[in-house]
């Protein structure tokens, strides 16, 4: 590609629509079941699970488990030969499993997770891999011990989207010049301000000992989420005890556009602030800034995330963040990249825009087929996916230290080495540090 060519492809649409851009697009080993299929459990049947029925179905559901007995039901029509339950603990004993999928709300994540690759399974959980600092680095050591005979995919499935290659394929091969700063940002909003009143006993179509769970024991309430089959995803989300709002949701995604092409490690410092600290819920505002140190790049890089209202500066306000409703910018020394899930826009800086000095890849990444299946094929024989516990848990680390330094409301100095902040002891005992449990439940089971 000659650099005039380069230069029209990347700015034609910046020239001819300004701010008001719109973004142009962008060996085996068998399972236990017959055929070399996998034999699976899904854990959260229904709801979020129901989105991956169809890959499932090219295997073996050989369980289900769920705590809404409406939801399970119409999910053991989809799987009539699974066995069902309500405990995932009694669920990961069945004998004949080879892996698990893990869609329930995200204070079980972490517990799953460990728990199944303590027995041998194979992980796919969906995203967030921790509810707190703790969890994701728990999450990936047990990972760590077991890589070379598991296979782990984090459920960011956007990351299957060619756009992600292509943004990595830029930065990493200079486009921008030196990185300096990436911007990521979300849109949506909540107003709730803490847990909900007790609301009389739960029916008897929820086992809400089991939805609890790991978590403080809070009375039911049906506003945590909408009894209809299919539709209880989402509505706990904001309450700190249940999830982590947008950070943990789709903080994940659009974090992992930026963690997919800056080749990250932990940071070494974080800022947070937005909305007045609240123990019951997560900061509707919230911008968090993290100093990544130096690793694929030459310098530290800045990392910013930004939720509920909040966007980074356009360069020279040619193109309006604020129609980008999730959304990544990386600045460099020669120019600037934005980018969502399935579009970018290179802007260069400085009068010479000729961008000589890149020279795009010879030959792009192929796509990497479904999500899913590429977690299938890595169970069945080379073990590698995307986003496997090692990648995402350093990358969920580090969105839970912006709700740490939120709450501490002070610039945290981290060692990642160790996991501890070394200058605000209290900090360390933040409830995105580290969760309390309910007695009986045990994160390393």
């Amino acid at each position: 590609m000659t650099a005039d060519t380069k230069r029209r492809t990347f700015l034609a649409s910046s020239i001819a629509t300004g701010a008001g851009l719109t973004l142009l697009p962008s060996g085996t080993l068998a399972g236990k079941g017959a055929a070399g299929k996998l034999n699976i459990a899904l854990i959260g049947a229904y709801g979020r699970g129901r989105q991956h029925h169809h890959d499932l179905k090219t295997q073996n559901i050989v369980a289900l488990c769920d705590v809404h007995a409406e939801n399970m039901a119409n999910a053991v029509k989809e799987f009539p030969n699974a066995k069902t339950y309500t405990d995932w603990r009694k669920c990961l004993e069945q004998k004949d499993l080879d892996a698990v999928v893990i869609c329930t709300p995200d204070h079980h994540h972490a517990f799953i997770s460990i728990w199944a690759m303590n027995r041998g399974l194979h992980v796919y959980c969906e995203k967030p891999l921790g509810e707190c600092v703790y969890e994701a680095r728990a999450v990936r050591d047990v990972y760590l011990k077991n890589k070379n005979k598991l296979a782990t995919q984090h459920g960011t499935q956007r990351h299957a989207g060619s756009n992600f290659d292509r943004v990595a394929e830029m930065i990493k091969g200079g486009a921008i010049g030196e990185l300096k700063d990436v911007h990521t940002w979300g849109s949506r909003t909540h107003d709730i301000t803490s847990y909900l009143p007790a609301a009389g006993p739960a029916p008897e179509t929820i086992d809400w000992e089991q939805w609890i769970g790991p978590a403080p024991m809070h009375p039911y309430n049906p506003e945590y989420f909408d009894l209809r089959p299919g539709r209880g995803c989402l509505k706990w989300n904001m309450y700190d005890d249940f999830g982590s709002w947008q950070v943990g949701d789709m903080g994940s995604h659009t974090m992992d556009l930026a963690w997919n092409a800056i080749d990250a490690d932990r940071p070494t410092k974080i800022k947070g602030f937005g909305d007045a600290f609240n123990p019951d819920v997560c900061p509707s505002e919230l911008t968090a800034i993290f100093t990544i140190p130096a690793n694929h790049w030459r310098d530290q890089i800045r990392l910013a995330w930004y939720q509920g209202g909040p966007r980074p500066k356009s360069p020279n306000n040619a193109i309006d963040l604020n129609k980008i409703g999730h959304g990544a910018m990386f600045k460099g020394s020669k120019g600037v990249l934005i980018a969502d899930f399935n579009n970018r826009i290179l802007v260069p800086l400085g009068k010479d825009t000729s961008m000589e000095y890149y020279t795009p890849p010879h030959k792009a990444r192929p796509p990497i087929g479904g999500f899913m299946q590429q977690w299938f094929t890595a169970c069945k024989g080379n073990l590698k996916t995307d986003c496997d516990f090692d990648y995402a848990g350093r990358m969920i680390e580090t969105l839970m230290l912006g709700l740490v330094a939120h709450q501490a409301g002070k610039e945290l100095i981290y060692d990642a080495k160790t996991g501890t902040v070394t200058n605000d002891a209290a900090a360390n005992e933040a409830q995105s540090m580290k969760k309390k449990y309910r007695d009986g439940w045990v994160l390393n089971g």
